[in-house]
């Protein structure tokens, strides 16, 4: 191969894995401002009008206390949700006794809409951080179940076979053989959590909060002041496409060994 082909090569994945994801967002972004300019869209600020406000509120410190409050609402309830989703289905997936006991019931919790919730929540625990952690919690916890129980009820019952007749122990067969086969799905339900974990943080900090991302759209609305409310909408699109890069490059780490990862990140 020629040092041009190489060259030529070279930039060509550049452009795949850095430039190309950012084409459609460069777009619709210059769409945005021309049609705000020339009044084909009303009622909505400007993107400089909300990187206006952005630079205004990062200047005074209020945008990072915002953000703070809220990331801390939204890992506490994803490690207590994830952590509770992923024992239940590491136990259901590998227990048919437990399965028979306790999946009838999450199934009926988890179609229960977490709006519905809220004047519950709300009567336990009042309008504090708590009430706001416990519905991300809830929200994360059964996204993380589902995919952890089907991963390892999809584990190659070869394997296990195998395993059992060369004498490895439970805890090797666990650890070697049946989580790292059901880590793709894991991992998919990981990557919907955390989807879920900022839609469901929205709805919780519309309870009484008085911060966070949720408390600066809400406090906005009641001045009409629309440029806010599209930088808090952007601050939980960037801050779940922060989420969603950490989950993938995890993925990276954890099925680097995996034949169809492998062939993905090739192509």
């Amino acid at each position: 191969m020629t040092n041009k082909a190489i060259s030529n090569h070279g930039l060509k994945h550049v452009y795949k894995s850095s430039i190309a994801p950012w084409v459609l967002p460069i777009v619709l972004l210059v769409v945005w401002q021309v049609s705000v300019s020339t009044g084909a869209m009303q009622l909505i600020a400007s993107p400089y009008e909300v990187l206006t406000t952005a630079i205004t509120y990062t200047v005074s410190g209020e945008i990072f206390e915002h953000i703070g409050v809220s990331f801390f609402r939204a890992a506490v309830g994803f490690l207590i949700g994830g952590g509770l989703g992923f024992i239940l289905g590491v136990l259901n997936g590998m227990s048919n006794s437990s399965e028979r006991y306790t999946d009838t019931t999450i199934q009926m919790f988890r179609n229960i809409p977490i709006l519905a919730m809220i004047p519950l929540v709300i009567i336990w625990f009042g309008v504090g951080e708590t009430a706001k952690i416990f519905l991300v919690t809830a929200g994360v916890m059964f996204p993380v179940y589902i995919n952890t129980f089907h991963g390892i009820r999809s584990v190659d019952r070869g394997l296990l076979e195998m395993s059992r007749i060369y004498g490895i122990s439970k805890w090797h067969l666990f650890t070697k053989v049946i989580l790292p086969g059901a880590m793709p799905s894991i991992l998919v339900g990981v990557r919907y959590a955390l989807g879920v974990m900022w839609v469901t943080l929205i709805v919780a900090e519309t309870i009484a909060a008085t911060s966070g991302i949720g408390y600066m759209s809400m406090n906005a609305r009641e001045f009409m002041q629309i440029d806010v409310i599209i930088l808090a909408i952007l601050l939980y699109s960037v801050l779940g496409k922060i989420a969603d890069t950490l989950a993938k490059l995890l993925e990276k780490r954890l099925l680097n060994w995996h034949p169809t990862y492998q062939n993905l990140r090739n192509s």
